[in-house]
């Protein structure tokens, strides 16, 4: 009977043994399957993001493009334009002033200012252009500044 209960016994140690090596199998299968999908996972996001970022690469160079045509566009408009600065009325009517005709216009010559500009060290040419006025009359201006006892 020893050998009949050993022989069982035996038997099903084998047995067990067998099926710690089937379930050791299993969890080694399991676990490699995990494995594989989560790699596969990871490589499909990042194929997914690598998409998206060429999307968006391509989406920016749109916006860079229409925004290139949008300036060279305004860029033609504006040059329709006087060359002015933009702001203004001008730049919202696109009128141009008219300028004044100042030909007839008389400066009036203020002898006291004549005399403090060649003070400061204005040239008698200079004074004379910027009153229109001959350098005969400033240096006559300039003359009677001696005669009037005022300080030059």
């Amino acid at each position: 009977m020893d050998d009949a209960s050993a022989d069982r016994a035996r038997l099903r140690a084998e047995e067990r043994a067998g099926e710690r090596e089937r379930r050791a199998h299993e969890r080694l299968d399991a676990t490699q399957d995990r494995s594989d999908r989560r790699a596969s996972e990871r490589e499909q996001a990042a194929r997914d993001r690598e998409q998206a970022r060429e999307q968006r690469r391509l989406e920016e160079a749109g916006r860079i493009e229409a925004r290139s045509t949008d300036r060279t566009e305004q860029a033609a408009a504006q040059e329709e334009r006087p060359k002015r600065r933009r702001s203004g009325a001008l730049a919202r009517t696109g009128e141009v002033q008219r300028e004044r005709d100042t030909r007839h216009y008389q400066t009036v010559v203020d002898t006291g200012r004549v005399r403090e500009l060649a003070r400061r060290g204005a040239s008698i040419s200079g004074l004379a252009g910027a009153f229109g006025i001959s350098t005969d009359e400033v240096a006559a201006i300039l003359a009677d500044d001696g005669a009037d006892g005022e300080p030059a």
